[in-house]
C-alpha cells in the first residue's frame, strides 16, 4: 500500500515541479518564506527519507546538518526528484512490514523532534512533501502561474 501511495503522490509532484519557470528560482514570497529553489530542491529530495527511514534508527541535525543539492533549472529539479524517487521506491519495495516496525528517531541533538516506527516515518515523509507541495501551489498561484490538479481538478482545468 505504501508503494502504490507514494507512486500515486509522485504523479502529482511531478505536474507541480514542472511548473516552476526557470527564471523564478530565486522568487521568495515573503523574506521568513523559502526561494522557489530552496522549497522544490526539498520536495525534490524528500523521497529519499524512506530510504533514509529504512536503513537508519534515526537522524541527528546537529550532526548531519542539511545540505541540499544545488539546481538551477527544471530540468535539474525534474532530474532529482526522479533519482529520488527511484531510490525511495526501491527501498520501499524491497521492506518487510517488519522493517516497518522498529523506532526512528528525529533529533537536534539532545532534542528529540519525533520519535515514530520507520513506517510512520514514512508516512509523515509523505505528508510532508504534500504539505511542502500546497505550499508551492501558493508560490506558483502568486505569480499566476496555472496550478494543476492534485486529487480533483484544479480552478485551473478547464471547464472547472
Amino acid at each position: 500500500m505504501l508503494v502504490k501511495e507514494m507512486k500515486q503522490e509522485a504523479q502529482t509532484t511531478r505536474k507541480m515541479l514542472e511548473r516552476v519557470p526557470n527564471d523564478k528560482y530565486d522568487w521568495q514570497p515573503h523574506p521568513k518564506s523559502m526561494t522557489i529553489r530552496q522549497l522544490t530542491t526539498h520536495i525534490a529530495e524528500l523521497p529519499t527519507w524512506v530510504s533514509l527511514a529504512l536503513a537508519t534508527d534515526g537522524l541527528d541535525f546537529a550532526t548531519n546538518p542539511y545540505s541540499p543539492v544545488t539546481i538551477n533549472n527544471t530540468t535539474e529539479l525534474m532530474d532529482l526528484f526522479e533519482r529520488s524517487l527511484a531510490e525511495g521506491e526501491t527501498a520501499l519495495s524491497q521492506a518487510t512490514d517488519e522493517q516497518l516496525e522498529p523506532m526512528w528517531t528525529l533529533r537536534h541533538g539532545d532534542t528529540i523532534l519525533s520519535k515514530t516506527t520507520r513506517g510512520e516515518m514514512i508516512r509523515m515523509s509523505f505528508s510532508q512533501i504534500v504539505h511542502h507541495r500546497a505550499q508551492l501551489g501558493v508560490f506558483l498561484r502568486l505569480l499566476d502561474i496555472p496550478i494543476p490538479g492534485s486529487y480533483g481538478p484544479s480552478a485551473d482545468d478547464s471547464g472547472f
